[in-house]
């Protein structure tokens, strides 16, 4: 049985009225995707499958300062602790070879005196190796087999000490601490800045000395595709700050914005506020410099992913003159405030300056009335304050009215009664 057609025309029904209704862009959500610079400066790479790991035994010592504490001073303690018993055991073979173990031997010279023993062959092995020498064991000139085990031991001693050490000391004076120090804002800001859009961070040294020759490099990383259909996952793009184009170098001597104007060699150009919060981009910035107490290069980063910009905001100032001298509040080193700003992309308002001039001018009025709103505000609690006064005025007056006052006047030998007010 056929179905029956429907009375109603079917383009307008329902389905037929919708298609042809305009439809609004839509942004798809934002897939959360891991970082490739933690916040912290570590990055966020995991290395499998490597084949050649005698590449790391080429080079030890980089190695062992890259190894953990807990690690370090287990191979610091296990290295010398074997070389001790390495050379007791070679002492021990010294003594037994030349007869010094026979406990009926009683004359005749040894090669080292009160080694009777694997025991007394450690301690001595210690001794030699750390140049303690507690007087009772020494080493006779009687026996050239110990001479030159012993100058062994100090050669190799002086090695592992040498090697051990100078990784302690590269561990403890890494550049890694000195940038805990370096901070950075916790979100990067977009607003106008001298006519232009402009992509703004703070960063600041906690430490009274310098970073000398500091210079800071931004960069975009985001997955791309090639026209030839190439997926390139980690694509950095180097974007250019302020501070790069009119010098060099930063002088770090104050908390400082960076500021990267969105222009058209910028990856931010065509991305306006809600199309940056559906995008996959990470901001990555990373803070070079030589420390002024070691002379030590440095290198501080971390990163911004699209949750962590703020479109539309400015960071407070934190720098202040107080009785001759400057001072940084660093409670408000992350504060921003809203500011008047477009929320279409770079080039569009490129396109339409207008949209500035648009904005700025709404801005300007909603201020305007906002102060006009605070100023009836404060005219109408200082009427309702005066009216109150007023009224208590009132009150106390009325609380002033005489009361009436009687006394008794004596006329004709009686008594009348006479009231005054």
């Amino acid at each position: 049985m056929l179905a029956r057609k429907s009375i109603i025309p079917e383009e307008f029904g329902l389905p037929g009225l919708a298609s042809r209704l305009p439809r609004k862009p839509v942004f798809r959500d934002r897939v959360n995707k891991a970082r490739f610079i933690a916040k912290n400066g570590s990055c966020n790479l995991a290395h499998k499958n490597i084949r050649e790991q005698g590449r790391f035994l080429q080079d030890v010592f980089t190695t062992l300062v890259d190894l953990k504490w807990r690690f370090t001073l287990v191979i610091f303690t296990t290295t010398f602790v074997s070389s001790w018993l390495l050379f007791a055991m070679s002492w021990w073979l010294v003594a037994f070879a030349h007869g010094d173990l026979d406990p009926d031997r009683s004359n005749g010279t040894h090669c080292v005196t009160e080694v009777k023993s694997f025991t007394s062959a450690f301690l001595f092995s210690i001794e030699v190796q750390v140049t303690i020498g507690f007087g009772t064991r020494m080493i006779t000139e009687q026996c050239p087999t110990a001479i030159t085990v012993l100058i062994m031991q100090n050669i190799a001693g002086l090695i592992i000490s040498a090697v051990m050490l100078g990784c302690i000391f590269m561990k403890t004076a890494q550049s890694n601490r000195r940038a805990e120090t370096l901070i950075f804002s916790r979100h990067a800001v977009i607003a106008v800045r001298n006519n232009r859009l402009c992509f703004m961070i703070r960063i600041g040294d906690l430490r009274k000395s310098m970073i000398i020759g500091a210079t800071v490099r931004l960069q975009v990383v985001r997955k791309t595709t090639t026209p030839e259909g190439e997926v390139i996952p980690i694509h950095q793009i180097d974007i250019q700050t302020e501070s790069a184009v009119a010098s060099n170098s930063l002088f770090l001597l104050a908390p400082l914005i960076i500021c990267h104007i969105i222009d058209k060699n910028s990856p931010l150009y065509d991305l306006s506020a809600m199309e940056l919060q559906c995008s996959d981009l990470e901001v990555i910035v990373i803070l070079e410099g030589v420390v002024e107490t070691t002379g030590i290069t440095t290198q501080a980063r971390t990163s911004y992913v699209s949750e962590e910009i703020q479109w539309g905001h400015r960071f407070v100032p934190i720098v202040t003159e107080e009785e001759g001298v400057y001072s940084v509040d660093y409670s408000k080193f992350g504060n921003t405030v809203k500011v008047a700003t477009p929320r279409c992309s770079a080039r569009e308002l490129d396109e339409k300056p207008s949209i500035l001039i648009q904005t700025l001018q709404k801005s300007e009025l909603s201020h305007q009335n906002s102060l006009r709103k605070r100023n009836s505000m404060r005219r109408n609690n200082s009427m309702r304050k005066g009216a109150g006064s007023s009224g208590n005025l009132r009150r106390n007056n009325s609380g002033l009215v005489m009361p009436k006052v009687q006394f008794f006047t004596p006329s004709d030998g009686s008594q009348t009664l006479n009231a005054v007010t």
